[in-house]
């Protein structure tokens, strides 16, 4: 069960990363996209604490 956890962690992380080098590399973003990768970021972050407790019990 570890391994999955660790895998879906792995998962959640690169897409965190990938949403935040999106939002640094552009300099054009409306302020809805903004929000909206917000949005994005809370939900992944949200789901990496998750794991992280998971992984922990």
């Amino acid at each position: 069960m570890e391994d999955k956890i660790d895998r879906t962690l792995v998962y959640y992380l690169v897409k965190q990363k990938q949403i935040l080098d999106k939002v640094n590399m552009s300099n054009s973003l409306t302020v809805d996209e903004i929000i909206h990768y917000g949005e994005e970021i809370s939900i992944i972050e949200n789901k990496i604490t998750a794991l992280e407790i998971a992984k922990e019990n």
